[in-house]
């Protein structure tokens, strides 16, 4: 073995390593976010209380009372956001309710500086394999998905250092960006290698960066969009005469979060700014297919089902710009587009004999 062949197979070795690290991080963050939406008081309450999405026509003039320990905080004058404001400039994007007490904000604060620990060995991992096989770190799967996880976690961090208070978000998204490693190293690792003849193209640096971009922010506007559902149901039962009330374990948890309002304006607006880069994807994808097979469009299973998500997030866009088709029933649509993503990216490339299956599997 040459020099630069044993140089190449420890800065592999090294990456591997780096990303078990960010596990084992990713894993002890996901354990302090547990314990600040489980053990976190809720001493204040009425921080998320202010913001309690209504029905229309509701009045708001009237207190509520609620109940807490052993005696009762009065709420004063609530404001009233109904689910119809969600696109107004004045509704506010909700608290960060999340750990609304001192000991609360501690475990989410441990949460958040080991999810920084994390990120920083994530990307470590990505940029040693980048450099160990001296190009860009997306030609398979494997590859792929680290650099999908990074990304997700760059985009979350991101929120946070713009004064974002989007911890709300934290349990969810290291849950899942460790489900993606897991998957990553367990089931679609391969060994580092060179790339097929179709992917030596500068494109790649264009087209899959992008798609992973896109991809990522998805991913946020789709938890985004599942928290919406699970805090309007919520609100509905809080205000619904006679109603079941939630149980306390899960009124506990969706009381931190942001109204319902405000998560549904949320999420449109990261679905709505990333769609035109979803659309260059697109574009790009076809420009490069032109330079390694000699056509823009084949019909290949991947190009079928890239257009199939851009049609559903299409759809989506359209839909909740129209009255009767906001909140929950956009919502769905929403989470259905992203299904059509995670198919795009899962389903064909590990079932479908596609020109672009580069699962490495």
């Amino acid at each position: 073995m040459t020099s630069a062949a044993a140089n190449h197979e420890s800065l592999a070795n090294l990456s591997n390593t780096l990303v078990y690290a960010a596990m084992a991080v990713y894993t002890l963050a996901f354990l302090a976010h547990l314990a600040e939406w489980v053990l976190g008081s809720r001493s204040r309450v009425g921080r998320t209380a202010a913001s309690l999405t209504v029905p229309a026509g509701a009045s708001g003039a009237a207190s509520r009372a609620v109940r807490q320990g052993g005696g009762t905080a009065v709420l004063e004058r609530p404001v009233v956001v109904t689910r119809a404001d969600g696109d107004r400039p004045g509704v506010p994007d909700g608290p960060g309710a999340a750990g609304s007490s001192a000991r609360g904000d501690l475990y989410g604060r441990i949460a958040v500086s080991l999810t920084v620990l994390a990120f920083l060995l994530h990307l470590g991992g990505v940029l040693a394999r980048a450099v160990s096989v001296e190009r860009a770190p997306w030609a398979n799967m494997y590859e792929y998905s680290t650099t999908f996880g990074v990304v997700v976690t760059g985009g979350y961090l991101l929120f946070l250092a713009l004064g974002k208070d989007v911890r709300w978000m934290g349990l969810p998204l290291v849950t899942t960006v460790l489900l993606d490693l897991g998957l990553a190293v367990s089931v679609l690792y391969t060994d580092s290698d060179q790339l097929v003849p179709a992917l030596r193209s500068y494109w790649l640096y264009i087209h899959v960066s992008c798609a992973i971009l896109c991809g990522a922010f998805l991913y946020l506007g789709a938890i985004t969009t599942l928290l919406y559902l699970l805090r309007d149901r919520y609100e509905a039962r809080l205000t619904a005469e006679g109603g079941r009330r939630p149980g306390r374990f899960a009124a506990s948890v969706l009381e931190r979060m942001p109204a319902a309002a405000s998560l549904d304006k949320s999420a449109y607006r990261v679905n709505a700014l990333v769609f035109p880069l979803w659309t260059f994807t697109l574009i790009a994808g076809a420009i490069w297919a032109e330079a390694a097979w000699g056509r823009y469009w084949g019909w290949d299973a991947k190009e079928i089902w890239t257009l199939i998500t851009w049609v559903a997030y299409a759809s989506y866009l359209h839909a909740r710009a129209t009255a009767g088709w906001r909140g929950r029933k956009a919502a769905w649509l929403g989470l259905a587009a992203f299904g059509c993503y995670l198919f795009n990216y899962y389903g064909v490339n590990i079932f479908f004999n596609s020109l672009h299956a580069y699962s490495g599997v």
